[in-house]
């Protein structure tokens, strides 16, 4: 189990149901949310990805925050480029600290209309 799940006792959305985390934010939204934060777990070995990302912000009018197994720019990147409006990075840059800078050049790289 991720530290999520551990600590919330919620069983993830798996990673192939795009529909069902669409849905889920959507709901949180209508039901007052002021953000929507979908978050793999510390150090996950399957992030949250592009697809789902994608599918979920573009159902959304609130933020998007993106956490979890966001371990190099590329990733990051990628992420932000998909829709993220915020990721969340922290195992990693524990690990490497110069990944601070790499990430926000990435992070920053993204195109606004993307």
């Amino acid at each position: 189990p991720t530290t999520v799940s551990y600590i919330s006792n919620a069983t993830p959305i798996p990673a192939d149901k795009n529909e069902i985390a669409m849905c889920t934010a959507m709901a949180g939204e209508m039901l007052g949310m002021k953000l929507i934060y979908m978050d793999a777990g510390s150090g996950a070995k399957r992030p949250i990805t592009e697809t789902m990302i994608e599918k979920v912000a573009r159902n959304i009018e609130i933020p998007l925050i993106i956490g979890g197994g966001i371990t190099e720019p590329e990733k990051a990147y990628r992420n932000c480029k998909a829709g993220a409006d915020v990721i969340v990075v922290g195992n990693a840059i524990e690990k490497d600290p110069s990944l601070i800078k790499e990430i926000s050049n990435a992070v920053h790289s993204v195109p606004v209309s993307a």
